[in-house]
């Protein structure tokens, strides 16, 4: 079983969307192994998002990622990192397939609902960042 990271971003959280897209993954196969809320730092984006600190989008990136509340939730099952990018869809909303979560949610690039690991290697780095203080409950 492989496992993946999805933040449901601030835009998500506030305009009442996380059922919605849990439920989309769940219904998929994946499980929710862990998952919080939490409000980024500026500190922990930056970590999270080392590969786009100094780009010129990265501003606005860090302003809206510690704007609101995000959901951390690590999800598991076969393949699971690419079949969240799958159900996610490209980064542009407007230009997501119909039937992705982007599709037929989100209204911008900027505001695009979700973020997902793109590699496994990905994935247990994003995790980490994430996970890594909160104790297992068995």
């Amino acid at each position: 079983m492989e496992q993946t990271l999805v933040l449901l971003k601030p835009d998500t959280v506030e305009r009442g969307l996380c059922g919605e897209i849990l439920g989309r993954f769940e219904r998929k196969g994946l499980k929710i192994v862990r998952m919080q809320m939490v409000d980024l730092t500026v500190d922990v984006a930056r970590v999270h998002y080392a590969d786009h600190v100094g780009k010129p989008f990265y501003p606005e990136l860090e302003k809206y990622i510690t704007s609101g509340s995000i959901v951390a939730i690590i999800l598991e099952g076969d393949e699971a990192i690419s079949v969240v990018r799958k159900m996610i869809g490209v980064t542009n909303g407007i230009e997501a397939e119909a039937g992705t979560i982007r599709g037929d949610l989100a209204i911008s690039k900027r505001q695009n609902l979700v973020h997902a690991s793109d590699s496994p290697e990905s994935a247990k780095r994003e995790i980490k960042i994430f996970f890594a203080n909160i104790p297992k409950l068995l």
